[in-house]
């Protein structure tokens, strides 16, 4: 089988633009942060920031990255030492509702683990999760977002790449048929 495109550059942009407006329909972001997960999620984050405040002229949304490497459950199964990325949080997320943003939910153990990491930036009281894919039928663990751009339904040997603007010249999704070396 031949990898397929799943979300084409225009499509790519009307999902971003609805999850945008879910956000405010949900949240007001006086109170509310975005949080992406590096790496992946950080990106989306930022688009999403950029269209939140497009569309809320004069709001200041907070924008945060966080690292999860060293909260995962399985960063001690690593034959090559892990590099993190850099923490971004210029702000406490105490008592503020927060929005973590991550690019594919595949297990929930990412997420897992940005929850663990969340907490030394402050007690929250609330969270959502926003995500641009949920290949829903793989969850290990009971997480399931609240904004969801497109579901995609896969095989375990099939693996959801996210390709950037920024890196690779258009944004899309491509569904591969190996998971990349």
């Amino acid at each position: 089988m031949q990898d397929q495109v799943l979300i084409p550059p225009a499509q790519f942009a009307l999902i971003l633009d609805r999850l945008a407006h879910q956000l405010i329909e949900h949240h007001d972001f006086s109170q509310t942060d975005l949080v992406g997960l590096q790496p992946r999620g950080s990106r989306l984050a930022a688009r999403l920031k950029a269209r939140l405040e497009e569309l809320l002229p004069g709001t200041d949304i907070h924008c945060g990255k966080l690292d999860v490497t060293f909260f995962r459950d399985d960063f001690r199964t690593h034959e090559k030492p892990l590099s993190p990325n850099v923490n971004d949080m210029g702000f406490t997320v105490e008592s503020r509702h927060v929005v973590l943003v991550d690019d594919v939910l595949f297990t929930g153990r990412t997420i897992r683990a940005g929850l663990d990491a969340l907490l030394a930036h402050g007690r929250p009281q609330s969270v959502a999760l926003a995500v641009l894919i949920d290949r829903r039928f793989s969850r290990e663990l009971p997480i399931e977002p609240n904004y969801i751009g497109r579901y995609v339904d896969s095989i375990g040997a099939q693996h959801v790449k996210v390709e950037w603007s920024e890196e690779h010249g258009a944004d899309r999704v491509i569904l591969l048929n190996e998971k990349p070396s």
